[in-house]
């Protein structure tokens, strides 16, 4: 079976995108340990030794192979060396061939951009290499910032179940979304004919 990782380092205008390291704690303990950036998440802000939990196993998830398995991405701010997000993709159907694709921006560093800059060349692994036929992405009905990333990336709103998980002591509901490989692919041929034809 074959594993298929990303060719480290990535980069894009501003970030550089590449496995998560054992010196990343401090920043991953800045993003799940503030309140409002895990309002949406399934889990509580963590403390320091759950937190380095969380991160040896992004550490340990270095490709994908089959169902279950998943990547996890260290956004870098280029011009800082400052880690600015926490993605991950994951296959979550081997046999339909789907993907998931989700995303944590530092609390400094929100509504800037990243997450949406640092998925494109994901959702790119994802197609291109991984060869999934489909990548969704999944937030909580509440969470616009999530959704309006998910709307960036080319991504089409397929649900909105109201109500349909129990979470933190309360009723959530989901907006689901979802791009096909064959669309992700038209996408980014409109985007860098575009790109090449700025003055």
């Amino acid at each position: 079976m074959t594993l298929y990782t990303p060719s480290w380092p990535i980069y894009t205008e501003r970030l550089l995108l590449r496995p998560f390291e054992d010196s990343d704690l401090q920043a991953m303990y800045e993003m799940q340990s503030d309140g409002e950036v895990v309002r949406y998440l399934y889990h509580d802000a963590r403390s320091l030794d759950e937190v380095r939990t969380a991160l040896a196993r992004k550490i340990a998830a270095v490709g994908i192979a089959g169902e279950g398995d998943g990547v996890g991405v260290a956004v870098v701010l280029t011009e800082t060396g400052e880690v600015v997000a926490d993605l991950s993709l994951w296959c979550v159907s081997e046999g339909h061939q789907q993907g998931e694709i989700g995303f944590i921006v530092h609390p400094a560093h929100q509504r800037k951009g990243y997450a949406t800059e640092a998925a494109r060349p994901m959702l790119d692994f994802a197609f291109d290499v991984v060869g999934l036929h489909r990548v969704v992405g999944r937030t909580e009905a509440r969470n616009i910032g999530s959704a309006r990333v998910l709307e960036k990336l080319g991504m089409r709103r397929e649900a909105h179940l109201i109500e349909n998980e129990w979470v933190k002591g309360e009723w959530q509901s989901e907006l689901v979304y979802a791009i096909l490989a064959e669309e992700w692919a038209t996408l980014s041929v409109a985007i860098t004919s575009t790109t090449r034809s700025r003055p």
